[in-house]
């Protein structure tokens, strides 16, 4: 597995509306396996288009964007507010390192800090739940340096880097650069093949984390007979849970998506797909996420509609600065989805009655 490429994806900075800096690695990327077009859009989307026998098109979608910050007020202390962007849970926020992008769009580090008394001095009464509202960035800068280097709409990211972790890997952002890796590698994979009959449309999409906008464009343009969604996945299978909501397993293979709360994936793909992980002997769970969403719900219901899945990969502690999944999980999405585009000649998806 590429993993130094993964690790470039992962702590590359990009909130949504901001993934200018991972959409450079993806152009890059797929540049090099001499695709018959390459262009980006007015919300930032970047299409790679490779060429079939049939006009046909599957779409694959991958987000580029991250859930983070942006600075929405500057005190007179020089501390920085933040507007998020996308779901934190407050909870996993205390005491991290961040990011600061400066107006000349260099970097400068901070610290995430909670606007609350030192522990020493906070009594009982004053104890509860953390909003996101109350956080603030410290950047060790005077007020007029801070002035100087920062505006409002500036990025904040945590600051994490990717390791390596028994059979894992853990990383800021796993959510959803694993899935922009798996395209290209995917790709890349499927380009030392045949190819694919369809003509494949691999779009690296734009603001997925604050309602799948760059899909719903992206969607709408290519306008696909199948639309592909890559993203991770819950999988809860830690202690404090029940297996009935694990949702996925590490280890258990690529997830084949069922449904979520933003699409019901298509039956007669989800089967088809099944049969590709079966016939090539890729592990494979089925998923069915009771709440959230992914690109796949904007591929399926943009202009005249399309046979929809997502394929996912099974993450634990999704939407935290230490996400991890497992590489054979990785390795089997890789697969699935290089085996399906050479295969997808074979689906039938249309409903008879």
């Amino acid at each position: 597995m590429n993993i130094p490429l993964l690790k470039e994806l992962c702590e590359a900075r990009g909130v949504p509306g901001q993934e200018s800096d991972i959409r450079a690695i993806v152009r890059r990327e797929l540049q090099a396996l001499s695709p018959a077009e390459m262009r980006v859009d007015a919300m930032g989307n970047l299409y790679t288009t490779f060429a079939g026998e049939r006009e046909d098109k599957i779409m694959i979608a991958a987000h580029m964007d991250e859930i983070g910050f942006i600075v929405k007020h500057i005190d007179d202390k020089g501390f920085l507010r933040l507007q998020p962007l996308g779901g934190f849970d407050p909870r996993q926020l205390f005491a991290q390192r961040v990011l600061v992008s400066t107006v000349e769009g260099g970097l400068a580090p901070g610290v995430l800090c909670y606007a609350t008394k030192p522990p020493h001095l906070l009594s009982k009464p004053e104890g509860k739940e953390p909003e996101i509202e109350q956080f603030f960035v410290d950047t060790g800068m005077t007020v007029e340096d801070v002035k100087a280097n920062f505006e409002i709409g500036c990025m904040v990211t945590l600051d994490r880097t990717l390791s390596e972790c028994g059979q894992g890997i853990v990383s800021k952002c796993l959510d959803n650069r694993v899935g922009v890796f798996v395209m290209i590698e995917a790709l890349r994979k499927l380009n030392q093949s045949s190819g694919s009959a369809f003509t494949v449309v691999a779009v690296a999409t734009t603001q997925e984390e604050i309602g799948l906008r760059g899909a719903t464009t992206a969607a709408y343009q290519v306008q696909p007979a199948i639309g592909i969604a890559l993203d991770t996945t819950i999988a809860a299978d830690y202690p404090g849970g029940t297996p009935e909501a694990n949702v996925t397993v590490l280890g258990n293979g690529v997830g084949i998506k069922i449904m979520d709360g933003s699409m019901v994936s298509h039956p007669l793909l989800v089967k088809h797909m099944r049969e590709v992980a079966d016939d090539e002997e890729i592990p494979n769970q089925l998923e069915v996420l009771p709440r959230g969403g992914t690109d796949g719900g904007a591929l399926q219901r943009a202009a005249n509609g399309c046979a929809g899945i997502t394929l996912s990969i099974p993450t634990r502690y999704i939407h935290t600065v230490n996400e991890m999944v497992y590489k054979k999980d990785v390795q089997a999405a890789i697969d699935l989805l290089a085996a399906y585009l050479a295969n997808a000649h074979a689906g039938k998806y249309d409903w008879i009655d």
